[in-house]
């Protein structure tokens, strides 16, 4: 038996007059079998139907002649910060063109428009200045999409979905990245979004226990990630954002 995989419903495509495309999310993470089954070979160009190297099989059930149509594109997507596509597998890397995607902070502008300025920001910068500094701290392969505000687009109250875009999107992203380093968070939102908290809370002592260390880390600086409450607040959004672009 062969396992067809993705192609069980590739008679769509076989309407030469239109374009066809699978697209496959997070192809990298996939079992190849599982997504291609057997007949990964034949997704290459030239051996695409009433291509230079055709391939077709014969099916064992229905017994037809099978084959990849020319007007059928392949399209997978993955995250180059994902360590998994390290190890990617070879077929996949031979059968497959690469194409980078850089995040597009113009694209924020030309969707969102009027609404990317906000209270006199504008969010297309906000976007090229955070990954300026992710970039700056571990790769460009971290930095942040502009999908996140693309989906603000249609929301009713323009702030609260805002706020949740750094709350439930870019802080989470950054708190992964900067895996306890809150000091990096804040050099790339600013202190509106990470604060310091205050250290001389003496009522906050530890409990009666002789430990080695104790007096040291009573002295540890401690931080806090601005509330999504907290930043629904007054103009506490907005001071926020005219710090992480440095106005003053």
């Amino acid at each position: 038996m062969i396992n067809l995989g993705i192609f069980s419903f590739i008679e769509k495509a076989k309407d030469p007059s239109n374009k066809y495309a699978i697209f496959i999310d997070e192809i990298n993470r996939g079992n190849v079998a599982n997504i291609f089954g057997e007949l990964i070979t034949l997704i290459e160009s030239d051996k695409r139907l009433e291509a230079k190297n055709e391939m077709k099989v014969i099916l064992p059930y229905s017994k037809k002649e099978f084959g990849v149509p020319k007007n059928l594109d392949i399209i997978g997507t993955m995250n180059t910060a994902d360590r998994s596509v390290e190890a990617l597998d070879t077929a996949l890397r031979r059968r497959f063109s690469f194409e980078e995607v850089l995040p597009n902070p113009g694209m924020v502008r030309e969707v969102l428009g009027e609404k990317a300025n906000f209270e006199g920001i504008q969010l297309d910068e906000v976007l090229e200045r955070i990954n300026y500094r992710i970039e700056r701290l571990i790769d460009r392969d971290h930095t942040i999409g502009h999908a996140f505000f693309l989906k603000l687009k249609d929301v009713e109250d323009f702030k609260a979905g805002l706020v949740d875009v750094f709350c439930d999107n870019i802080m989470p992203l950054l708190q992964e990245y900067f895996y306890n380093d809150y000091p990096k968070i804040g050099l790339v939102l600013g202190s509106g979004f990470v604060q310091v908290l205050d250290n001389d809370k003496k009522e906050l002592e530890f409990a009666e226990f002789d430990a080695e260390g104790r007096d040291d880390y009573m002295d540890r600086v401690l931080y806090r990630l601005t509330s999504k409450e907290d930043l629904r607040q007054g103009d506490t959004l907005e001071r926020a954002l005219n710090t992480l672009m440095g106005v003053k």
